[in-house]
């Protein structure tokens, strides 16, 4: 608490206006009891937390957060990302940087992906995941369907026995594999699969 008060006294707060704002942060956090702990004597994950406190206590306006949910759990890793769409719904503009693509597609609305210092996708999420070409189509037959390898539209094919993945360059091919799988088989499943942002990283910035 020693310390939370002298960064927020540097931000403008009073020690009675600090006092409150952390003990509600520190309460939703479940780590009331750490109030007369030194930083040190804290585990990572705890000291992640508190290092959150300290930068949201005062209601600022913009918000960093580089890599925040290291080192937590997955209870605690929850209970952040809480907070911090509730400081979005409040008005606060949070730029979040992460390597975990997961974390990125569940809440950013807006993405920047850079490579070697230089931004190769820019946008909003859902515009950026609708303009990607790269689709997969997940197929379940009872035939080998393997010949599809020597269409120009077709990256490649993966999957199990049972359920097979055709990567595809462009929706333009759904139409023309649908027609091509008719008459051979049994055709269980045939689902043209939204690509996720880790899809769209690989691509984009894996050298591919």
């Amino acid at each position: 608490m020693e310390q939370l008060i002298y960064l927020g006294r540097l931000r403008g707060m009073t020690k009675q206006e600090v006092q409150v704002e952390a003990s509600k942060w520190l309460s939703r956090f479940q780590a009331e009891q750490y109030k007369n702990i030194k930083i040190e004597q804290l585990s990572k994950g705890n000291q992640q937390k508190i290092q959150f406190v300290a930068a949201v206590m005062h209601q600022p306006e913009l918000l960093i957060l580089d890599e925040p949910f290291s080192g937590l759990d997955p209870i605690n890793m929850n209970t952040l990302k809480a907070a911090v769409l509730d400081l979005q719904k409040d008005g606060t503009t949070i730029v979040f940087s992460s390597h975990q693509m997961n974390q990125v597609e569940s809440l950013c609305e807006n993405l920047s992906i850079l490579k070697d210092g230089e931004q190769v996708v820019n946008g909003r999420l859902s515009e950026v995941k609708a303009n990607y070409k790269n689709r997969k189509l997940r197929v379940r037959c009872d035939f080998d369907i393997r010949a599809l390898e020597n269409f120009s539209g077709v990256i490649g094919i993966s999957g199990s026995t049972e359920e097979k993945v055709i990567e595809i360059t462009s929706r333009d091919m759904v139409p023309i594999i649908f027609d091509w799988l008719q008459g051979r088989g049994v055709v269980t499943l045939f689902e043209l699969e939204e690509p996720t942002l880790h899809d769209i990283f690989v691509d984009k910035a894996g050298g591919r």
